[in-house]
């Protein structure tokens, strides 16, 4: 296929796709059902393909990881299990691979004439990280109270997600780059469409020169701001399940806010109105877009695309207002 327009080369955005997108609270997540969220996740991302953006994708996963270990455990005395950073990379590929097709077909249908590649890539962090040893980070889906309770004897640890559901936690380091987004570079800049750190990408450190993986998941918020920092974007998109930012979120006073600056966002942070498990790392990994040269970043809901950029709806942080 060919590639986009070579004049719209400075029009690059980079779009966060939540894991549960694709396998949402209260459903079976069987693959079925992820496929056709797949599909209907992608509409955003075709509108924007339209509008001719330069895209790159970064999804999470969450719930698939989590059901990952689940298969880990009660497969154990069959088969060897797979550490979480190789359950990292393996759910990287496949719903890679879902949202690949789903995003291609959707180009079709729409006679746009994009090709879109699914590239799994490294995310570097720092071995030395305090966070590889303190779970904070939710994946799985939500468990019952007798469930958590096996868990925690087993010694999982176990905790609340922004949402009060009970969660498995993992380890979740800060990332400090992405090893192949030279290769994605590239590729954007040829009008590929790429879905590139997958699941945040497959955590790995540098020893005496070397990769080596390491048992975590980077949260996909933070790795999608590096990304499009890499990428020199005009914009990042975080797209998740609530339509925006709230101030006193969870309380009958919450109220959506529609733009911030630098300045106000960390306030609402420092004021500790965003929670560990659900806005605080998206609105900080927005926050270190914008820091470090990004022009703005917005976080909206998952069925928003050109109008978030368009800033209609969702939040959008940017240096000053």
């Amino acid at each position: 296929m060919s590639t986009a327009d070579p004049g719209q080369r400075s029009r690059t955005v980079v779009v966060a796709l939540g894991g549960n997108a694709l396998a949402p609270s209260g459903e079976r997540a069987t693959i079925t059902n992820q496929f056709r969220h797949a599909r209907l996740s992608v509409a955003p991302l075709v509108a924007l393909a339209r509008d001719g953006w330069r895209l790159a994708i970064v999804h999470g996963n969450g719930p698939q990881v989590g059901d990952a270990l689940v298969r880990n455990e009660l497969d154990r005395d069959l088969v060897e299990p797979l550490p979480l950073g190789v359950l990292v990379a393996a759910t990287a590929g496949w719903i890679g691979y879902m949202l690949q097709q789903s995003l291609q077909n959707g180009l079709v249908q729409a006679g746009i004439d994009r090709s879109v590649i699914t590239v799994v890539t490294q995310t570097l962090v720092d071995g030395d990280d305090p966070r590889l040893e303190q779970p904070t980070k939710p994946i799985g889906l939500a468990l019952t109270e007798e469930q958590a309770e096996v868990l925690i004897a087993q010694g999982v640890a176990v905790g609340r997600d922004g949402d009060g559901r009970c969660r498995r936690l993992a380890a979740s380091p800060v990332p400090m780059g992405i090893v192949e987004a030279d290769l994605v570079h590239r590729l954007v800049e040829d009008g590929v469409v790429v879905i590139a750190a997958g699941g945040g990408g497959p955590p790995v450190v540098m020893r005496d020169g070397c990769l080596d993986g390491c048992d975590a998941v980077v949260d996909k918020d933070r790795v999608a701001a590096l990304l499009a920092r890499d990428l020199e974007a005009e914009a990042l998109v975080i797209l998740t399940n609530v339509d925006a930012v709230y101030r006193r979120w969870g309380t009958p006073e919450a109220e959506p806010i529609g733009t911030l600056s630098v300045a106000q966002a960390e306030r609402l942070i420092a004021d500790g109105e965003l929670d560990e498990g659900g806005m605080l790392p998206k609105v900080e990994a927005a926050l270190e877009f914008v820091r470090t040269g990004g022009g703005r970043a917005i976080i909206a809901h998952l069925e928003s695309g050109a109008a978030a950029l368009s800033g209609t709806t969702g939040t959008t942080i940017q240096r000053s207002l």
